[in-house]
């Protein structure tokens, strides 16, 4: 992957340097967006885990002069990781843009580079993911790129009262 013009973002494969910067990241997106209601959630625990994550994902960071400011997780069908994603398709998860450079087109342009490594794999005819239905900052970037909620795949998160929108982008 390449600096993203025309800013000085550059996106790439984390390293275990990045795992705290991805940690702290994660968490403090979720909780800043009020998706949880305490830092004890259980889910919490899951987005702080990077080091597992990393064993069963393919993990990008964004970086700007030096500094991680956003993370992502891709996978595809049967990968430990993988919610929804069906044959065909290139699974995103657990997009996070640090709070302090939220709406600077950080997550846009790391959704960009997702749908672009999505094109130039083999097999892959669509991207996927999923979003709490709650999300609508989340919603309205994947709608401006082109992303269709997919309803009938829809799911609930077992034990919990939060229902999970599945969205997707014919490449």
């Amino acid at each position: 992957m390449t600096p993203t013009a025309p800013t000085d973002l550059v996106i790439r494969p984390v390293t275990a340097a990045d795992y705290d910067d991805v940690r702290r990241i994660t968490c403090a997106a979720y909780l800043e967006a009020g998706y949880f209601e305490a830092p004890d959630h259980p889910y919490l625990r899951v987005l702080a885990d990077v080091e597992h994550r990393a064993e069963h994902a393919e993990i990008w960071v964004a970086e700007r002069d030096g500094v991680v400011v956003a993370s992502v997780a891709i996978t595809f069908e049967g990968q430990r990781y993988t919610d929804i994603a069906v044959a065909g398709e290139l699974e995103f998860r657990m997009l996070a843009v640090d709070p302090t450079v939220q709406r600077g087109g950080v997550g846009r342009l790391m959704v960009e580079a997702i749908i672009e490594h999505a094109r130039s794999l083999d097999g892959i005819t669509a991207v996927s993911l999923t979003s709490g239905s709650d999300m609508t900052r989340a919603h309205a970037l994947y709608h401006s790129l082109g992303f269709e909620r997919q309803p009938e795949r829809d799911w609930w998160v077992r034990d919990e009262e939060i229902l999970l929108w599945v969205f997707r982008l014919s490449l």
